[in-house]
């Protein structure tokens, strides 16, 4: 059996919102690692990894303030292109 979600008539329908969500899964020093910003939040990690992280969520918000964007303006495939130009401008 299908179950379909209803909405009341006294719900509005809210605006979805995209996000980015980062999980690290190296951490072997215990520390708990949270970081929040403008569309991201990010969670775990090694202190390096994290920290990669961290400077590619604003990496990709830096470029989608340049092209006038926010991140619920993207398509998917843009979003992709973005985030694999950052990451490749990032290693080297």
């Amino acid at each position: 059996m299908k179950l379909k979600k209803t909405r009341s008539a006294q719900t509005p329908p809210q605006k979805r919102r995209a996000s980015m969500l980062g999980v690290g899964l190296d951490n072997t020093d215990g520390q708990v690692r949270i970081t929040r910003g403008d569309n991201f939040t990010l969670c775990g990690g090694s202190e390096e990894t994290h920290s990669i992280m961290q400077e590619t969520a604003v990496k990709v918000n830096e470029t989608l303030e340049r092209k006038g964007k926010t991140l619920d303006e993207t398509s998917p495939q843009e979003f992709r292109d973005i985030l694999f130009d950052v990451v490749d401008r990032l290693r080297r």
